[in-house]
C-alpha cells in the first residue's frame, strides 16, 4: 500500500505541528497541578479497598451487556439509590462517562419543535449533543442570561411553539468561573424551560455537602443536572439526576443508554464508595478550599493573576507558542501544569490551566507560583 490514502490525515497533523496545536500523549510526571482528582480520592486507600472487597465477594468487572439486557448490576441500582439521596433528586441513571452522558442528554430529551440553548462555553460534549439532537439549538454568549432570554423571545416571535431548554455548566472548566443559578433557574421558570445543568467540575467540591452548585434545586421537575464520578469522586462514569418520568424516557428512548455496554459493576462500587466518604470526610474540602484561597493570593501577589475563586485557575497568555512554552519550563521544573490552546478555547485565549487538588500541599503550591513568576519574567 503507497501512502496516498493517508495523505489528507497526515497533511492535516502537519498543519496542527505548524501551528503547535499537535497534541501528543505524555505519561504522568511531576506535582499534580493539571488532573481533575480534586479531593485526592483516586489514589486513596479506602475506595481501593471498597473494590478490592467487591471483588473478594465476587462483584464482576465487565458488566457484560447493556442495562436492559443482563448487564444491569445491583452495584449500579445502589449507587443510582445512593446518588438519588445524596444530590435531593429523584431518580438518577449511571453512564459510562460524562461525556456519554451529556451526548445522551442532549440527543434524547429535547424533541423536534423545541429550542435548545447552549452557553457557549460548556463542554465539547455538550455541543456534539446539541448539533446532534432534534431540536433546534443556538449559542447565548458566556453567563448572560439576557442572551439567553433574547434568543427565546426571538424564537417565540418567529413562531416557535415547543418547549424550550437551557444548558449549562455550573462551573466552568477552562476559566473557573461559576453560572448564575438562581437567574438561570428565575429565567427556566419564566419560560417554562427545563434546565440543563452539567456540575462536572462543581460536584463534590462546591455546594452543601459537595452537591454541587445547582444542589438547591435539584428535585425540581424542569432541572436535570449531570454529575461526573471521574473528577472529584476518583471513579469513572457519570451520574444524571432528575425527574423519575424523564430518567424512565431516557432508559426507554436513549440510544447511547439501551445501546452500550453498561459500566463496570466495580465503578459503581467506587463511586458508591466515593459519595459515603465525602458524607464520612468533610475535612477534605475544607482543604481544598484553603489551598484554592491559598494559591488565589499568592498567584495574584507574584504573578499578577486574577483569582478565579474555584479549584480551576486559568493563567490567560494567549500566544500559542508562548503558551507551550511555558508550560515545557512549569515541566522541567517537576510540576505537571498543561498548556490549552485553540480549539479546546478560543483564539487568542491560550492559556494554563492550573488545577488545584489534594495530591499537593501548601508548600507545593507555594513553590508552583514561585516557579511560574520566574518563568514568565523570562518567557
Amino acid at each position: 500500500m503507497n501512502g496516498a490514502p493517508l495523505a489528507r490525515y497526515d497533511a492535516t497533523l502537519q498543519g496542527l505541528a505548524r501551528k503547535d496545536r499537535l497534541r501528543t500523549l505524555s505519561p504522568r510526571a511531576g506535582l499534580d497541578f493539571s488532573s481533575n482528582d480534586y479531593l485526592g480520592l483516586a489514589p486513596s486507600r479506602r475506595l481501593g479497598d471498597a473494590v478490592a472487597a467487591a471483588i473478594a465477594r465476587g462483584t464482576p468487572v465487565g458488566a457484560t451487556g447493556s442495562r436492559l439486557l443482563r448487564g444491569n448490576a445491583p452495584e449500579h441500582e445502589q449507587l443510582e439509590a445512593d446518588a438519588a439521596t445524596f444530590f435531593g433528586a429523584e431518580r438518577a441513571l449511571f453512564f459510562g462517562s460524562g461525556y456519554i452522558a451529556n451526548f445522551a442528554l442532549l440527543t434524547a430529551l429535547p424533541q423536534k419543535g423545541d429550542l435548545l440553548v447552549l452557553d457557549e462555553l460548556a463542554h465539547a460534549s455538550m455541543h456534539e449533543g446539541a448539533q446532534a439532537g432534534r431540536a433546534q439549538f443556538v449559542l447565548a454568549a458566556h453567563n448572560d442570561i439576557n442572551a439567553i432570554e433574547d434568543a427565546i423571545t426571538r424564537w417565540r416571535a418567529e413562531g416557535g411553539t415547543g418547549r424550550v431548554w437551557i444548558a449549562v455548566e455550573s462551573l466552568y472548566s477552562m476559566d473557573g468561573d461559576r453560572a448564575p443559578m438562581k437567574g438561570l433557574v428565575a429565567l427556566a421558570d419564566r419560560h417554562e424551560a427545563f434546565l440543563v445543568v452539567d456540575e462536572a467540575h462543581a460536584t463534590d467540591v462546591w455546594g452543601p455537602d459537595g452537591r454541587g452548585l445547582a444542589a438547591a434545586f435539584e428535585g425540581r421537575d424542569n432541572t436535570i443536572a449531570l454529575h461526573t464520578c471521574g473528577k472529584a469522586l476518583g471513579a469513572s462514569g457519570a451520574l444524571v439526576t432528575g425527574p423519575g418520568t424523564l430518567c424512565d424516557y431516557l432508559v426507554n428512548r436513549c440510544r447511547p443508554f439501551i445501546y452500550a455496554t453498561a459500566p463496570s459493576p466495580l465503578m459503581a462500587v467506587a463511586a458508591r464508595e466515593a459519595l459515603a466518604i465525602l458524607s464520612d470526610e468533610p475535612l477534605r474540602r475544607v482543604q481544598l478550599h484553603e489551598r484554592i484561597a491559598l494559591a488565589g493570593r499568592q498567584l495574584a501577589e507574584r504573578c499578577g493573576v486574577l483569582p478565579s475563586g474555584s479549584q480551576i485557575q486559568p493563567v490567560v497568555i494567549g500566544d500559542v507558542r508562548r503558551t507551550m512554552a511555558v508550560a515545557a519550563a512549569l515541566q522541567a521544573r517537576g510540576f505537571d501544569i498543561r498548556g490549552i490552546r485553540p480549539p479546546t478555547v478560543p483564539e487568542g485565549t491560550s492559556r494554563l490551566r492550573i488545577s488545584l487538588t489534594l495530591n499537593v500541599d501548601e508548600a507545593d503550591i507555594s513553590a508552583m507560583v514561585e516557579a511560574l513568576a520566574e518563568v514568565l519574567g523570562s518567557a
